[in-house]
């Protein structure tokens, strides 16, 4: 079980962590909330029905690791598709911010979980439900295309270039985040097919 999740009964899937495994996954999480920002916190007197019907931004975030997380529903190469896209944006993205931060917060309670029933023992075994794996399903991804934006990579040479970075360079660290989370990610997948 080190190092990959196994499928339980039920739908769930554990995984085995050592503390620095736990700090440093849940430390990505914590830098996931707060590159997708803080949601809106209702306002004391107003309507609840009117957070259903809030709009969102119609422009793409400036930042490439956001715009990866929630990139144009239509390729630009109309007035008329950029202007669906906005709309589309401004529709949608205030809820699938709402979940990437759910499901990132849900990686960090269930790792809190685990570091408060092993504290002392150097880490533990992490169980989660069919639900909470599915939460863990989306943080993974959105994790690696976080990091995977920020190391500016492709499907062409992911492989090739990554493994073959010196210790010496200063993405190293990154570069095997990003590769623990796949195959983190990976096996997981493989829990949750039928």
């Amino acid at each position: 079980m080190a190092g990959h999740f196994e499928a339980l009964p039920g739908g769930g899937a554990a995984v085995a962590l050592d503390e620095v495994e736990i700090s440093i996954l849940r430390s990505l999480a914590v830098q996931l909330m707060e590159l997708i920002g803080p949601g809106d916190e209702p306002v004391e007197g107003e309507d609840p029905l009117a957070a259903l019907f809030a709009e969102g931004p119609s422009e793409p975030p400036s930042d490439p690791a956001l715009r990866r997380l929630f990139p144009d529903a239509y390729g630009d190469d109309s007035d008329e598709l950029r202007q669906a896209a906005a709309d589309f944006r401004r529709f949608t993205e205030n809820d699938l911010r709402a979940r990437k931060r759910d499901d990132a917060l849900a990686v960090v309670r269930t790792l809190d979980g685990l570091a408060s029933a092993a504290a002392g023992e150097g880490g533990g075994v992490l169980k989660l439900t069919a639900d909470e794996s599915r939460a863990w399903l989306g943080a993974l991804n959105d994790l690696r295309l976080t990091i995977g934006t920020r190391l500016e990579v492709t499907d062409d040479d992911e492989s090739e270039r990554l493994y073959r970075l010196p210790d010496s360079d200063p993405r190293k660290p990154m570069v095997m985040a990003y590769l623990w989370l796949g195959g983190l990610q990976e096996s997981l997948v493989e829990t949750l097919m039928p």
